[in-house]
């Protein structure tokens, strides 16, 4: 019998108006200098000031950073751990979307440490985290990356990613509004829908699954599949922003416990290489990868093919997994995101550079049900530039629509 850790984030708060509690909660750590990292989009809209707004009012000084770009090279990284170590600061709240979440994250953490961000990287770091650093409190203002309830901070180098990983990285608090998801464009939505069902999805089929984690990985599937693409179309549309601030939030829960896998090892380098947005590099690789290892999970994928809407009671496994990749095809054409990476402007010739820094990514490539070598690695890069999935061995190719 296997045995399974599960970690979750000490407190949570969910659902419509649930910012509410931001201020109960900040009162609690007696703090009196509070940080909030925010990108500077959210603070031209006004939306972070529905979090400033009432900590002044409550008597706190607040001091906002909006130096957040997305994919956030390690030198912004660097930058706002100096400026967190500098200011004395008692608490940091970050808001936004993952860029900003991971960033308050590792300067909340990285405050009360010694040397670089660089210094802690997982892939080439000497340094160990050693200390909780300063409270943390989340709140994402987008229906994806789960940030708010994982223990890694991403942070671009020059042609891939690495992070910063440690349970310390865990929210003390995350509060998940839906309602500060309204004003998400449709662009934003279906990239960090997306990512958010790649989550659960990659949690579902991981080495790491266990029953508690394939609980959650099905109902984000769920929630998501119902409510994307009318979250993508209507922003307004207040049943699908909950469904969708639930989704990624039960997803978020599941990856970190189960771990994502060949996908997000695969996105990495196209993020760091062409600067494509995460959820996008998810989205344009996820058909390819699940189409790929696709005979090493086809029970699984039967279910996530029910877990999508589909219908797998009169089909094989075999069957209800080509089913399932067209289902993954469908719901990413559905919102808006190119089926190739042709269509991101990659040209043929950067394949086997994204091939070298794909392999790289050991900690998730150990996760697949498939093992995924260089070769494997290779031909996905190629089958999704192509427009084209493609499995080992057999060769057995079908054409995206």
């Amino acid at each position: 019998m296997s045995i399974s850790k599960l970690v979750f984030p000490p407190l949570s708060y969910t659902g419509w108006g649930s910012l509410e509690n931001l201020v109960p909660e900040v009162e609690k750590y007696q703090a009196k200098k509070i940080l909030v990292v925010t990108d500077p989009m959210l603070a031209k809209i006004g939306l972070v000031d529905r979090v400033t707004i009432p900590l002044k009012e409550s008597g706190y000084e607040v001091t906002l950073y909006t130096e957040v770009v997305p994919e956030p090279p390690l030198e912004v990284g660097e930058k706002l751990v100096s400026f967190t170590r500098e200011g004395g600061f008692d608490i940091v709240v970050g808001v936004g979307g993952g860029s900003a979440l991971d960033l308050a994250k590792l300067a909340a953490v990285l405050a009360e440490h010694e040397g670089l961000a660089a210094d802690y990287l997982n892939l080439s770091g000497s340094k160990k985290v050693q200390k909780k650093g300063l409270p943390k409190i989340l709140i994402p203002t987008t229906a994806g990356t789960g940030s708010e309830v994982t223990n890694i901070s991403v942070l671009s180098l020059e042609t891939t990613k690495d992070v910063v990983t440690h349970d310390y990285l865990l929210a003390d608090v995350a509060i998940v509004d839906p309602e500060l998801t309204l004003s998400v464009p449709p662009r934003v939505t279906a990239a960090t829908g997306i990512d958010a069902l790649t989550h659960a999805v990659e949690a579902y089929v991981s080495v790491n699954a266990s029953p508690i984690s394939d609980g959650l990985a099905l109902q984000a599937i769920r929630l998501i599949a119902r409510s994307l693409r009318k979250a993508f179309e209507d922003g307004s549309d207040k049943q699908a922003r909950i469904d969708m601030s639930n989704g990624s939030y039960i997803a978020g829960l599941a990856f970190f416990n189960a771990g994502v896998a060949g996908v997000h090892a695969l996105a990495y380098p196209l993020g760091g290489q062409f600067h494509i947005a995460h959820g996008e590099s998810n989205a344009v690789l996820l058909p390819y990868v699940m189409g790929y290892i696709r005979n090493s999970c086809q029970t699984r994928m039967a279910d996530i093919l029910n877990a999508l809407g589909g219908n797998s009671s009169f089909l094989s496994d075999e069957e209800a997994s080509y089913k399932c990749v067209e289902e993954l095809e469908r719901l990413v054409k559905d919102v808006g995101i190119p089926a190739a990476l042709s269509e991101f402007n990659i040209p043929e010739s950067a394949l086997e550079n994204l091939t070298q820094d794909g392999v790289k990514q050991k900690r998730l490539l150990a996760r697949s049900p498939l093992p995924l070598e260089e070769k494997d690695i290779r031909e996905i890069y190629r089958a999704a530039f192509k427009g084209k999935v493609t499995e080992p061995k057999t060769g057995t190719v079908h054409t995206i629509n």
